[in-house]
């Protein structure tokens, strides 16, 4: 039995991988957006061109990252990632991500059974969106007809939060299930015990993201960081060579995978390979990041967030994960000293802290979800004589 994965983005390809895993089937992958690292060692074949875009899949969020993609040959990658789908013979198909992807996922189907993980869409979305927002993130802020369309033709749809459930069964989608969160899922237990490189003060995370943001906005969280009572450190996940231009810094290697920062004589940590480790030791995160920033949340670390001139962090994104978020994120502008007081602000008022904190838990619920879609996967495709024993 052939299982195929359609999924269109790094967290997406991340949620599928963790998925085909559990399934223990042979698993192929066609990812829509980069390269589909997540599969690799897990699927028995990644597809496709596996093309990085400039946008890194955020081609609507301006008319730059839609010019750029276009200039790079997004047209030609496109159809050859149709012409892929078309090609392949699955027995059954997993989408993970958006209503675009559904399509290319139910055109490989060709009426095989289909199963829907949509981990974008959130009915907190809607809340406190002008009528122009909803219109331009239609398709991100809410199930439009179309997607609802294509519901049809699938045997599950599987959401991010209980919200969402319940919107998309009121909008005739009997079959919509929520399992838990899909953000925390991924967030695996901490990677290593800082305590003997950082102390055990409590940190401050700075999240740029891995979208291209960070260089716009790094420096920024650095200078603030200054102003913030408590140890900085960028949780980093790529080579060090990669880091943007940070003036006045200079840096120092203590070990393998962790650098530190100097300045006026201030101290800051660039660390990889220690994400999780860094969220479960922090007291507040500076971000702008997609998913780091909603599994900071998750674990009760309110965000302090500001928008960038993109691709990803673009100020009409970051109003959207305000709204997803609540009070669990500080919206502010990209100025080192007003988002310095965001942070203090936060840390010198004990009960807008833990309404922060608790907010992020309740919007973004527990984990679950990758593990629930799983076994509602299997047994489904057992009833359909696929599988021929629940495991």
């Amino acid at each position: 039995m052939r299982v195929f994965f359609v999924s269109n983005g790094p967290t997406e390809d991340a949620i599928g991988a963790h998925i085909a895993q559990g399934l223990g089937l042979p698993a192929y992958a066609l990812p829509l957006v980069g390269r589909g690292k997540a599969y690799e060692g897990v699927a028995q074949e990644v597809l496709g061109p596996r093309r990085e875009m400039p946008s890194g899949g955020f081609l609507f969020g301006s008319l730059r990252n839609f010019l750029a993609d276009l200039r790079a040959g997004f047209l030609s990658m496109t159809l050859h990632q149709w012409r892929e789908a078309r090609g392949f013979l699955p027995d059954a198909v997993v989408v993970v991500g958006d209503a675009y992807a559904l399509s290319v996922g139910l055109w490989s189907a060709k009426g095989r059974p289909t199963f829907h993980v949509n981990p974008l869409v959130s009915a907190h979305y809607l809340e406190n969106a002008s009528p122009l927002e909803i219109l331009l993130d239609w398709g991100g802020s809410d199930f439009t007809p179309y997607e609802r369309w294509l519901h049809r033709r699938v045997q599950a749809v599987f959401v991010r939060d209980k919200p969402s459930q319940d919107r998309l069964r009121t909008l005739g989608v009997a079959h919509a299930y929520w399992y838990g969160s899909f953000a925390m899922d991924l967030l695996p237990p901490p990677e290593r015990d800082l305590n003997p490189l950082l102390g055990k003060e409590p940190l401050l995370a700075l999240m740029p993201g891995t979208r291209g943001d960070e260089t716009f906005s790094l420096p920024l969280m650095l200078e603030a960081s200054q102003q913030i009572p408590l140890v900085p450190v960028v949780a980093w996940p790529k080579e060090f060579q990669a880091l943007p231009p940070l003036p006045g810094w200079s840096q120092e290697r203590v070990e393998e995978g962790a650098l530190r920062l100097f300045k006026d004589g201030k101290t800051a940590w660039v660390v990889r390979n220690a994400f999780s480790a860094i969220l479960h030791r922090s007291r507040l995160a500076l971000a702008t990041a997609g998913t780091a920033s909603e599994q900071a949340a998750g674990l009760g670390v309110p965000v302090v967030a500001f928008p960038t001139p993109g691709p990803q962090y673009t100020r009409a994104f970051a109003r959207r994960q305000k709204r997803l978020l609540g009070e669990a994120l500080r919206l502010t502008v990209p100025d080192p000293h007003r988002i310095a007081q965001e942070a203090v602000r936060l840390l010198q008022d004990p009960a807008l802290y833990t309404q922060a904190s608790l907010a992020g838990r309740e919007r973004i619920g527990p984990p679950g979800g990758i593990l629930g879609a799983t076994r509602h996967i299997r047994q489904a495709l057992t009833q359909l004589g696929l599988f021929n024993k629940v495991s």
